[in-house]
């Protein structure tokens, strides 16, 4: 159970657009400071902190502090839940188009 609820709890913070590009943004960059997001965005210093402690909690960020400055990093166990979550159907659909490809050799 304790899966389900991380797996929850990605899918949850990813589901919103904001938060997902705050993301994104970190896993592109590598490091950012959390200045750095709201500098040419349309997001305001209160909205980026609600979506960094958000990703934060859900463990898809680490956060680093050096002095006044907080710098973020993608937390790549964050995402664990959802590979594995979607790796279940990737087999699941695997098994079914080749069952698919089967009956249509045979309809031939």
């Amino acid at each position: 159970m304790i899966v389900e609820a991380q797996l929850t709890s990605v899918m949850k913070t990813l589901a919103d657009p904001t938060r997902r590009a705050v993301f994104e943004r970190i896993a592109r960059e590598g490091e950012v400071a959390a200045t750095g997001l709201v500098q040419g965005s349309r997001v305001s210093q209160p909205a980026i902190s609600q979506h960094l402690k958000a990703l934060r909690d859900a463990g898809l960020v680490s956060e680093r502090r050096d002095g006044r400055h907080n710098y973020y990093s993608v937390a790549p166990k964050g995402l664990a839940p959802l590979v594995d979550w979607l790796g279940h159907y990737r087999t699941f659909w695997h098994e079914r188009i080749a069952g698919l490809e089967a009956l249509l050799k045979e309809t031939e």
